[in-house]
């Protein structure tokens, strides 16, 4: 058995993103699946040949069929709830993502993150601040700009109790 080195090249053609794996053998061993081999064409798994990846925009959008109804809304949560929520999380993660001085980007692709998430789960099944503190974690991974669990718990923990603090005002009773 050999090694595979895989390298992805992204190139950009009539503004459509194209990936392109190249899998190539490299000397020493390594444990592959019976049923994994490869030829010139890319690299044999089962009865599949995979060499290509194509990114367009049109297989990267979640489908119609999954928008409505949600699965929050299969659970009973009403459209004017979830929305509520979704902006919620949304805004969670742009504050944390200030306070963690992660660029926007970063920022921008944990929201897509949350949303992508809650298209597949269900708000009642799933706590959004939980949620919402994986996706600020993967997403500084993903644009690489790292921060430790440690950071992104101290911060998420940081905005409950302001925000906590900010409600406790609100229902104090007017002195007089």
């Amino acid at each position: 058995m050999h090694n595979y080195i895989t390298n992805i090249i992204a190139y950009r053609v009539k503004n459509t993103y194209l990936c392109r794996v190249v899998v190539k053998m490299a000397a020493g061993p390594l444990s592959v699946a019976p049923n994994t081999s490869t030829n010139n064409d890319g690299i044999l798994i089962g009865d599949r040949v995979y060499s290509e990846v194509y990114l367009t925009i049109s297989n990267s959008l979640i489908p119609e069929e999954r928008l409505q109804p949600t699965p929050s809304m299969l659970d009973g949560l009403d459209l004017h709830t979830e929305t509520d929520l979704r902006i919620l999380g949304c805004e969670l993660i742009q504050s944390a993502g200030i306070l963690l001085r992660l660029p926007q980007v970063a920022m921008a692709t944990g929201q897509v993150l949350f949303h992508r998430f809650f298209y597949s789960k269900s708000f009642v099944k799933h706590s959004f601040e939980i949620v919402a503190m994986a996706c600020v974690n993967l997403a500084s991974k993903i644009e690489e700009a790292p921060r430790r669990f440690r950071d992104v718990i101290n911060v998420f923990h940081h905005l409950k109790q302001s925000h906590r603090g900010k409600s406790d005002q609100l229902h104090l009773p007017k002195p007089g």
